[in-house]
């Protein structure tokens, strides 16, 4: 192990007690996602555990897909999961599949069928789920359950030759229909899908279930730490019953923790999908989505994704995390990364009447404000500028210190100006500003010991660049969208999570911006080009605003 600090949990804690004890001397964990979706943040948790272990224990971590239902995987999904981890700076130490193993869960199954362990059903999915019977009330026995062996291996054999249609016939363990545990009766372990694999093509037409394919590739692969989520607590009985029961080359250690969840969205990978097929999302790398892609195109940061999940930790308490942190982890990692731009979204322009018409000036300023080796740019100034529409009040209400009739506002970096004629349209709305400057503001100075309290950020209206601005909010607009059983979840998606800008107006240095950079706007928030975004059409996304803006409404509405 290195000598940096290393995260402190109880998964950690049973590791560090197996090394000592002296029952392993090689740490191996596996990262196990199904290939029929995106990844979210919520597999960030799984991720950052898993190979944050193989790192820190210089041990071995298989990314292993879980390919058994081919109805819903492909190789799409495939990739974009190994890019997803990868981005997040990870890197496994073999690739492997479910479906390598197929031959050798299809002896397993023999092997129980052998010792009287499993019996095929030929009942419904219906009729085998209604005698399963309830938490409160034992199952039933299935009438096919006494078959014989020899039957049984016929009748198996039958199913993987394409013999029968799907649903025809099911293989189930043979335990108890009378346990506690539900997970325990009589579990299907192989069910027909005529449906070529992605990978295996029509070698198959019966597959796996999972819980029978999952703890027996961990057995093959040599984990030594099966980790995870908290729903799969009450499948261990069945994990440790298939290994105690089949000859497999070794027996993984379960350890459970709660699964990560973020309000204002969901994490159901079924509702993420039913979202990205109703056109609710502009597909799974949609900005607003919590997927790992929508977050990457949307300007998140890997370090500030894994410190999320560092601030959050591993605990088996499950609990609901508010969208806030993660917001804060993004700004806490831009604030001293960014470099600093201005940009308008909402232009009204300012004409200084006394300013030169035909001259402009260049302005050198610092690109980070406490980071000098950010380097410097230069700002062109000249007679007409922009500057926000919000930064201009007819009847400015008490502390409100930007442009008003007759007051002066500092321009950032440059000059104090005043207001001395408002242009109106015919509706009465402000369409442009005349004002004067006093030459002796630049930089900041002041004369005859006057204050000038505002301070607005523009641009020069003859150098300014236009672009498309992207301000994403959050996806719900209540914090737990599935909390009101008797609604359906998609009557409180927020209508205001998206809102595109046209003509927005940034600064000149913008114009040959490096996409890779993410800027923050100085008042604005922080933003990143979006992958469509080109050097001859521009677009931003907004990452995050500079403040908890939900933080505000939410403490102005209880006022």
């Amino acid at each position: 192990m290195s000598d940096n600090p290393k995260p402190v949990n109880f998964i950690r804690q049973a590791i560090d007690d197996d090394i000592k004890t002296g029952r392993h001397q090689e740490i191996v964990t596996r990262f196990p996602p199904e290939p029929n979706g995106y990844l979210h943040i919520g597999h960030c948790k799984a991720i950052w555990l898993n190979f944050g272990i193989k790192d820190d224990y210089r041990g071995r971590c298989t990314l292993r897909f879980d390919d058994t239902n081919p109805l819903k995987e492909s190789q799409q999904f495939a990739s974009m999961i190994e890019e997803d981890i990868r981005w997040l700076g990870y890197e496994w130490t073999s690739l492997a599949h479910a479906s390598d193993y197929f031959d050798q869960f299809y002896d397993y199954a023999v092997h129980l069928i052998n010792n009287a362990l499993a019996y095929v059903d030929s009942q419904s999915g219906d009729k085998i789920r209604q005698q399963r019977g309830t938490l409160t009330k034992p199952g039933v026995n299935s009438p096919y359950r006494d078959r014989s062996i020899e039957d049984n291996l016929s009748l198996f054999e039958k199913m993987r030759n394409g013999d029968f249609e799907d649903g025809e016939h099911v293989l189930r363990a043979k335990i108890d229909m009378h346990a506690s545990n539900m997970n325990l009766r009589d579990p299907v372990l192989y069910r027909i899908r005529h449906h070529t694999h992605q990978r295996t093509g029509d070698k198959w037409c019966i597959y796996p279930m999972y819980d029978f394919a999952h703890g027996q590739g961990d057995a093959i692969e040599g984990v030594t730490h099966s980790l995870c989520t908290l729903e799969f607590e009450d499948h261990r009985a069945l994990y440790d019953w298939f290994i105690e029961h089949l000859p497999v080359p070794s027996r993984p250690r379960q350890i459970e923790f709660s699964r990560l969840n973020l309000n204002y969205t969901v994490m159901s990978k079924r509702l993420l999908t039913q979202l990205v097929d109703l056109g609710q999302v502009a597909g799974w790398d949609d900005p607003r989505m919590p997927t790992i892609s929508g977050l990457r195109r949307r300007g998140y940061t890997p370090e500030s994704l894994k410190n999320f999940i560092a601030s959050v930790g591993i605990t088996r308490k499950p609990n609901v995390i508010e969208m806030g942190l993660l917001e804060k982890c993004i700004r806490d990692d831009l604030d001293l990364k960014a470099p600093r731009a201005m940009a308008v979204l909402r232009p009204l322009k300012v004409v200084i009447e006394n300013y030169p018409e035909s001259e402009n000036e260049l302005i050198d300023v610092p690109n980070h404000p406490q980071n000098p080796e950010h380097g410097r740019r230069q700002l062109t100034f000249s007679r007409e500028v922009f500057i926000e529409r919000s930064d201009y009040e007819d009847n400015p209400p008490k502390g409100y210190f930007r442009l008003a009739p007759d007051r002066e506002v500092r321009l950032r970096h440059a000059y104090v100006i005043r207001c001395r004629e408002v242009i109106r349209d015919k509706h009465g709305e402000p369409i442009e500003i005349r004002c004067a400057y006093d030459p002796e503001t630049a930089g900041g100075k002041t004369r005859d010991g006057r204050k000038v309290k505002g301070i607005i950020h523009w641009v020069s209206a003859r150098h300014a660049v236009s672009a498309e601005v992207r301000l994403y909010d959050r996806l719900f607009s209540v914090a737990d969208p599935l909390a009101d059983r008797k609604r359906d979840y998609l009557e409180a998606l927020n209508p205001d999570s998206l809102a595109c800008l046209q003509g927005c107006k940034l600064e000149t240095s913008l114009d040959r911006a490096d996409p890779r950079i993410r800027y923050q706007f100085e008042r604005i928030g922080y933003f990143f080009q979006d992958a469509t975004s080109r050097p001859d059409a521009l677009v931003f996304n907004r990452i995050v605003s500079l403040r908890d803006t939900w933080m505000r409404k939410s403490q102005h509405s209880s006022n």
